[in-house]
């Protein structure tokens, strides 16, 4: 699939693309040249910062008609290292990600391939497989160093986490976008927008931490507890992103928070 005006539609002032802003910038600017130079160009980020996916494999990127006919996209990239790649929206973050956090996505891809060797590609993925998918589409990290705040979070308690602990954000939690569905769909931003946050408990002095640093924490904390743990969808809780504190001028007012079709009250057990 070629989509070739979705690279005019990125706009880098987003907090949640902050991150991958100065790697997309380039990338974006060559993906206006055509499919060709822009995997020449994520191809080139893979050989000056060399990666592994879930097997060993050097990373690199393929254009999707590449992808043999019959082969599974994980099972292809644990096999062989090379990501099929579209020229559209979903992949270029897809592919941000694999630099953003690469032990986390080989960890994915890992499990996944092996999911596949066990028990085939079938209509269905089946729980774990559907897990893994929903952390790799639709992950938000939240970074936190105060289990009060989790358990808000876990209980929906949304003017406790958002109004009344709103300066602990950015000194005890922060939360930073990993699914790349979930940042394809904030390109055109609205209310209801929710992802799945995986937390991660850190010290109060991860906070104090260069940013490269933190990420790195990230990256191997998550990438251990997926490599070494059974994964299901009660792994996640959900968060409507535009309530994040900063990350989007409305919610400056508490009253933003009173939206129960968005902001639901209960949580099962």
């Amino acid at each position: 699939m070629i989509d070739g005006d979705w690279p005019t539609r990125i706009d880098w002032s987003r907090p949640w693309l902050l991150p991958i802003a100065a790697r997309g910038e380039r990338w974006r600017q060559a993906a206006l040249d055509g499919y060709g130079p822009y995997l020449e160009t994520l191809n080139a980020d893979a050989l000056a910062n060399p990666h592994l996916t879930g097997r060993g494999k050097p990373l690199s990127f393929i254009a999707q008609d590449d992808l043999p006919t019959g082969a599974s996209y994980e099972g292809h990239i644990a096999a062989t290292g090379c990501v099929p790649t579209r020229h559209n929206l979903h992949d270029f973050f897809n592919a941000s990600m694999w630099f953003q956090f690469p032990r986390v996505k080989a960890a994915l891809n890992a499990r996944q391939a092996e999911e596949i060797d066990l028990r085939g590609i079938g209509p269905t993925r089946g729980a774990a497989r559907d897990a893994l998918t929903l952390f790799d589409e639709n992950a938000i990290l939240l970074a936190c160093a105060d289990p009060s705040l989790a358990a808000e979070l876990r209980a929906f308690e949304w003017r406790r986490l958002f109004v009344d602990e709103r300066a602990a954000w950015e000194s005890r939690c922060e939360v930073r976008i990993f699914g790349h569905a979930l940042l394809e769909k904030l390109l055109t931003p609205y209310k209801a927008c929710t992802g799945h946050v995986w937390i991660v408990d850190v010290e109060l002095d991860f906070f104090d931490a260069p940013e490269i640093e933190r990420r790195a924490i990230l990256d191997h904390s998550i990438s251990e507890s997926l490599t070494n743990n059974l994964i299901s969808s009660r792994c996640f809780t959900p968060l409507p992103v535009l309530g994040v504190p900063g990350w989007w001028p409305e919610n400056e007012s508490p009253e933003f928070y009173d939206d129960g079709q968005v902001f639901r009250a209960g949580r099962r057990g």
